[in-house]
């Protein structure tokens, strides 16, 4: 069984982490796979194209119609079943993963705008969900580029 949406979407968006040797590509046959994905060549590809534009999006670097090719033939269909009303996605396996990432960031830019954003962390590729009452979260992680901002900080004020 795959993943929610949304672990996909914040999987995607955070698949080219920046490592000591430069920007990794994570996204693989391997790594779709995990994840609920076919694994194929095709899967990886339509992958890197929402994730690539998801990105350039919650990035503020391109408005949010530049998503709209990529659900060209998408379709929610409506069933019956014991517990009511259910909507199924009507769309290709090699399409499925990546159209559950775009759908996962429409909820999530509907229920909870501006909660989606990149690490404050000018040196990280990484995203964070907000998730905080205060929605005061700046770093994808507290204990790597939080700590790291927070010292280099310390050790600007100390300098001065």
């Amino acid at each position: 069984m795959g993943e929610t949406g949304e672990q996909v979407l914040l999987d995607l968006l955070n698949s080219t982490p920046v490592t000591a040797t430069g920007t990794v590509d994570l996204v693989s046959d391997e790594w779709a796979a995990q994840r609920g994905g076919v694994g194929s060549g095709r899967e990886v590809a339509h992958l890197r194209a929402v994730r690539d534009r998801l990105q350039a999006v919650v990035r503020a670097a391109e408005p949010a119609t530049t998503l709209e090719p990529l659900l060209d033939g998408v379709r929610m269909l409506p069933g019956v079943d014991a517990a009511g009303l259910r909507w199924s996605l009507d769309v290709e396996d090699d399409r499925r993963l990546g159209t559950q990432a775009l759908l996962a960031w429409g909820r999530l830019n509907e229920s909870m705008p501006g909660r989606l954003r990149p690490c404050a962390n000018d040196e990280c590729r990484l995203f964070l969900l907000d998730r905080s009452h205060a929605n005061s979260a700046r770093w994808c992680s507290m204990k790597v580029c939080g700590n790291r901002m927070k010292a280099r900080r310390h050790y600007r004020r100390n300098q001065a």
